[in-house]
């Protein structure tokens, strides 16, 4: 066996950061991650990077804005994974400088774990959002760095805690929104298994240059199934409201940022079915349940029964 790829992950503190970190050092890569000195004294990072040290993590001092202190970073490891948030996307050409600078990364996963950014279907404002992350994949291209993409579709934490329903806390027991007509499929897949998913593809040839799309079994369902397996749990039938396609746009268009944002993504997802709606070639892609049967991972009928 040879050894494992030893891992830098940039945003490791974030939303789906957090999630590869600690898949990277549970499957035993050496794992770095990237702070900035402020945020160790963050009271809400604190704990999580105290966890981070705990599980054996190297924690690294820089900033995504200081470029010597990017490059030596990254002369300390082979795979660097950007998991930054909306707002630094862009900056992510600041990683692709150093590693360039820095000579030795055998692999770049850039800021992604979303939908396709060149197969989708998307309005505005998320249109333009996806326009950023393609600036992204060209910039890695241009610059001849080894890449993975990974699309891992909809964040089960995100949606099945609350079935997508708007400023509720709990999934609904008396009536559920619906967009479209509910027939399209979706893929929800639990985060901690985009993290065990991302972690296998790092050193996989299969997957160098592609792209990486989860599909996993139990995890892709219309959102009238999804309804369904919830209507099962809780004995019980919701009142089902269905919005149309026009009235959605309208909404998108009519609501202020963010919420016109969420809109625009329920859209691509539920109603133009942007994360199942094309087939995965392998001139540009795999599917990562097929490549790693041995992860094992959480299915959407499973993952409910935690709010019965």
């Amino acid at each position: 066996m040879a050894a494992k790829s030893k891992i830098l992950v940039l945003g490791g503190t974030g939303y789906i950061g957090k999630f590869i970190v600690k898949a990277s050092a549970e499957a035993g890569n050496p794992t770095f991650a990237l702070v900035r000195e402020s945020t160790v004294s963050h009271p809400e990072k604190s704990k999580l990077i105290e966890s981070f040290k705990t599980s054996g993590v190297t924690l690294v001092y820089g900033d995504l804005y200081d470029h010597q202190s990017l490059v030596k970073a990254i002369k300390q490891v082979d795979v660097v994974i950007s998991t930054v948030g909306g707002a630094q996307i862009d900056d992510q050409v600041k990683i692709i400088a150093a590693i360039k600078e820095a000579g030795n990364i055998k692999r770049f996963l850039p800021s992604e774990f979303g939908f396709d950014v060149e197969r989708h279907h998307a309005v505005e404002p998320v249109a333009s959002f996806f326009q950023r992350k393609v600036n992204v994949r060209r910039a890695i291209e241009a610059a001849g760095i080894p890449y993975t993409y990974f699309c891992s579709n909809a964040f089960a934490g995100y949606f099945l805690p609350t079935l997508g329903q708007q400023n509720v806390t709990a999934p609904p027991r008396d009536k559920v929104v619906i967009l479209g007509d509910g027939n399209v499929k979706v893929v929800y897949v639990r985060e901690e298994d985009i993290g065990a998913y991302t972690i296998k593809a790092v050193d996989d040839p299969r997957t160098l240059n592609k792209t990486v799309y989860l599909r996993p079994p139990g995890n892709v369902l219309t959102f009238n199934e999804l309804v369904s397996l919830w209507e099962n749990k809780i004995k019980g039938t919701l009142e089902k409201i269905y919005v149309p396609e026009d009235q959605l746009l309208k909404s998108i268009q009519e609501s202020p940022f963010p919420v016109n944002l969420m809109f625009a993504l329920g859209h691509s997802m539920m109603i133009k079915g942007d994360c199942t709606n094309f087939e995965i070639e392998p001139s540009f892609g795999v599917e990562g349940s097929e490549l790693y049967p041995e992860v094992k991972h959480t299915t959407v009928d499973n993952y409910l029964n935690a709010f019965v």
